[in-house]
């Protein structure tokens, strides 16, 4: 069920050197790279990971910038659970759309306000 999870950074110089040589000992390498953020993992494979800096261009901390994804089957599910989410108590971080690179997503928050996401790639 979960795609991908991204963490917080201040310094992506920092975080690409760290993650590089984990996802290296783990047999994958970057899969996605933006000025704000790289990730990491294998497209079809397990769960990747990214490092980002948060969105809202505050200081990374211990759940700034931290997100749950969750791997849709398709564009219509992201739209369905996006739907689902807001009226279910959760707020929009951002109307399902696409990003870049095949990236379908929708983002929002929960009612405690965690921050998700659904996504679909291709």
């Amino acid at each position: 069920m979960i795609g991908y999870v991204t963490v917080g950074t201040s310094d992506l110089a920092r975080a690409a050197k760290f993650y590089d040589a984990i996802a290296a000992e783990m047999g994958v390498g970057r899969m996605m790279e933006f000025e704000t953020g790289i990730a990491w993992g294998a497209p079809g494979g397990g769960a990747g990971i990214g490092a980002m800096a948060p969105f809202d261009g505050q200081p990374a901390t211990v759940g700034n910038g931290v997100m749950v994804a969750l791997e849709a089957k398709d564009k219509d599910q992201v739209d369905r659970l996006h739907a689902i989410a807001l009226a279910n108590g959760g707020t929009c971080e951002g109307a399902p759309g696409l990003r870049g690179g095949g990236f379908y997503a929708g983002y929002f928050r929960d009612p405690d306000g965690n921050k998700l996401n659904a996504f679909v790639m291709g």
